[in-house]
Order: structure tokens, then C-alpha cells, then sequence
């Protein structure tokens, strides 16, 4: 059994898998304070829930975005599930030529996700990730990792209107029927989701023509937490995939075990 582990700012996403089949997948908050015991025990918690056992790992492969994490998490892999994890960065086999000016510099979890959709769907596409921040990446006809944009994320921008302004409220991130709103709850969330979509639309569109000699781009395909609230009123994302990670993570285990 391979365990899959991708390391946000916001969550930890983990999976298991049985061969090429996806067997069980979780979220959790990612708190940059736990040490790996706590971590550990906790992943022997949920394993417990759903009646599996630690020992049944057999290899763990992680990517993370998060630096103060990785320690811990190689720590915990090693103690808890006796597996010297591999590790999503610079030297791994991806199978994809990253056309970054410096590739070190481009994120784990934006290259898994590459990889990932140039396998299921082909190229050209392009793939956003709705997750601390939004990343917008560019794959080629051919599987090269062409770049990309990176954008705040939506909670980021909804927690930053409520800490700098002294009157507007904290608001669920829900979308309302309208975007002339009649209160200030519903103003705040039509001007973030409605403002987010057309964000998104407008990056996706420009990508587009820029990769118009490489052909039409026939998949834009949308994942992490948000992905779901703004790609329902997207007219450019045709594709949600919320285990794009975790599918990434297996493929790239595969190319280098």
C-alpha cells in the first residue's frame, strides 16, 4: 500500500493507494507547530477509523510547499509507517521538462498536479489549483511545463478585506443568487466570488492565446478546496478534479521506484 501525502499552507491532503486504485483520501488542517509524533499519532488515528493498520504501508511519497514541515513529515514517515519517504523536488524523475527559469523555484505541489493532468487528459491545457493561493499552470502539446501565474487565494483576500477595513464582516464564502446585493454580508460575498471568477476567467483566456500555436486547449481542469464554488459560474473550466494531487503523487512514485 503507498501512502500519498501533499503538504499545503492551508491542509494536508493524504491517500492511500492499492495499486493504481485510490482506496481512501483525506483532508486535515495544516498546523506548522505539530511535531511529528503528534502527526504521526494522528494519521495512526485515522488509519485505525477505517480499519487499517500503519504496517500495511509499504512506501510513502510526499510533496509540500511548506519547508518547516518536511522534516517533520520525513521524521514521521520514518517512525511511524518505517518508510524513508520520497521526496517531490529538485532531482526526482517527474517525467516532464519544466521550462522554468529556475526550476527549483517552482512548487511541489504545482508540478505533481502537471504531471497528473498531462496524463489524464493530454496537452494543451491548463490547470488551475484553488488553494492558499491560486496557481494557474501551462503545459504543452508535448508534456512540457510551460509556467504559469499565481494569484491570492480567495480566503486570503476575504480575511484581508475583514483585518484591514473597520466595519465589514467576516462572511461565509458562499455564492448569492445576485451580484446586486441588498446587504452588506451578500455585497461582500458577490464582489469576492463573482470578482474571483472573472479573475480566473480572465488569466485562463489569456493563456489560451498565448498557447494558441500549440493548438486549441481543449481541458482547463480546476482542484483544491475552492475549485467546486467558482468553476460552477466558470465559462473557461470545463474539468474539476479534486484528487489531481494525490493522482500525481502515485504517478511520480511509479517513475522512480
Amino acid at each position: 500500500m503507498l501512502l500519498v501525502i501533499d503538504v499545503g499552507n492551508t491542509n494536508i491532503v493524504l491517500g492511500v493507494y492499492e495499486g493504481k486504485k485510490l482506496e481512501y483520501d483525506w483532508r486535515i488542517a495544516t498546523d506548522k507547530d505539530k511535531t511529528s509524533d503528534e502527526y504521526g499519532l494522528l494519521f495512526e488515528q485515522i488509519f485505525k477509523y477505517h480499519g487499517l493498520c500503519p504496517t500495511m504501508v509499504n512506501d510513502v511519497i510526499i510533496s509540500s510547499v511548506v519547508p518547516t514541515l518536511m522534516y517533520t513529515m520525513e521524521a514521521m514517515s520514518l517512525k511511524y509507517f518505517q518508510c524513508e519517504p520520497l521526496i517531490v523536488g529538485p532531482g526526482i524523475k517527474t517525467g516532464m521538462n519544466i521550462k522554468y527559469d529556475n526550476p527549483r523555484e517552482v512548487g511541489a505541489d504545482r508540478i505533481v498536479n502537471a504531471v497528473s493532468a498531462y496524463e489524464k487528459y493530454g496537452g494543451p491545457l491548463v490547470i488551475v489549483d484553488f488553494g492558499t493561493a491560486i496557481t494557474f499552470c501551462a503545459v504543452s502539446k508535448g508534456g512540457e511545463y510551460l509556467g504559469g501565474a499565481i494569484a491570492p487565494g480567495i480566503k486570503i483576500s476575504s480575511e484581508a478585506l475583514f483585518m484591514r477595513t473597520a466595519k465589514l464582516p467576516k462572511v461565509e464564502l458562499v455564492k448569492p443568487e445576485v451580484s446586486i446585493c441588498k446587504n452588506t454580508e451578500n455585497s461582500i460575498q458577490a464582489g469576492l466570488i463573482y470578482g474571483y471568477i472573472g479573475l480566473v476567467d480572465g488569466i485562463i483566456n489569456r493563456m489560451k492565446e498565448e498557447l494558441r500555436n500549440d493548438g486549441n486547449v481543449e481541458t482547463v481542469v480546476a482542484t483544491g478546496g475552492f475549485a467546486s464554488l467558482i468553476a460552477s459560474e466558470s465559462k473557461s473550466i470545463n474539468r474539476i478534479d479534486k484528487l489531481l494531487t494525490l493522482e500525481g503523487l502515485r504517478i511520480i512514485y511509479e517513475r522512480n521506484k
